[in-house]
């Protein structure tokens, strides 16, 4: 997949809001090792290195466009490219960080525990993921995506990977000390033409945008646009209201 920095971030603020409130939530007070596992461009990373100065903090990701951004920052982290399913650290990690990049991860059954075998004892887990495929975005995408007919990009579709709250409990509970979890929905209010598709644009259509070229990638994004423009009508300012679910978990390790 090829992924696009400048598109990712014309919602920075939607996209980082999340993280400051998942990162509100640890208790951390002078972790020596922090580490934001799928970082993208380092928006969430710089919250991170402000808080704790004195850290040691990395940002882990595997595509080299969004780490090639974050190296253009002024951010005082180090940059690592990695599978971040196979992402196995040197030493446990005080702060093991990750917003909105597991859901692109199958097995959080497995996944999470091997997370929190990463994290140093009284460390933390702190994980943000979207909880929204079941909204009009991803349905008609997947919608999109089927009626092409191509075995190709349909083989591209998932699974919802994100479980409810209880499931992640019963996942982390026997390596935790403790286990927060909660969700909220944004209500976002997204200005422009097309907004729903301009978000999608930077995540979850990447994966199909990637597979297609020329006209038959302009087609499938007509049609998706089509769709998305008879769910998400604009309001008579002409903004977008863009409902949008997230689940939060921070666990402490014993």
């Amino acid at each position: 997949m090829s992924w696009d920095p400048s598109i990712y971030l014309k919602f920075d603020d939607n996209r980082t809001r999340p993280a400051a409130e998942l990162l509100a939530r640890v208790k951390a007070e002078a972790p020596k090792r922090v580490v934001d596992l799928g970082c993208g461009p380092g928006n969430s990373t710089a919250l991170l290195a402000a808080r704790w100065p004195d850290a040691q903090v990395a940002g882990v990701d595997s595509s080299q466009e969004m780490l090639d951004k974050a190296a253009t920052s002024d951010i005082p982290a180090s940059w690592h490219t990695s599978d971040i399913a196979a992402w196995r650290s040197e030493a446990p990690v005080d702060v093991l960080f990750s917003n909105a990049a597991l859901h692109w991860l199958g097995d959080h059954d497995t996944l999470l525990p091997a997370l929190m075998d990463q994290v140093a004892p009284g460390g933390t887990l702190a994980v943000q993921m979207p909880r929204n495929f079941d909204a009009p975005s991803h349905t008609l995408l997947r919608d999109t995506v089927e009626e092409t007919g191509n075995p190709e990009l349909i083989a591209l579709l998932r699974d919802n990977p994100v479980a409810g709250a209880e499931i992640y409990h019963r996942i982390l509970a026997p390596k935790a000390a403790s286990v927060d979890i909660w969700e909220t929905t944004y209500l976002q209010v997204l200005t422009g033409d097309d907004a729903v598709l301009a978000w999608t644009s930077g995540t979850a259509l990447v994966p199909f945008t990637s597979a297609l070229e020329g006209e038959a990638c302009d087609t499938f994004i007509e049609a998706y646009r089509q769709k998305l423009a008879l769910a998400y009508p604009p309001e008579p300012d002409g903004s977008t209201l863009f409902a949008f679910r997230r689940i939060f978990i921070v666990a402490q390790k014993h």
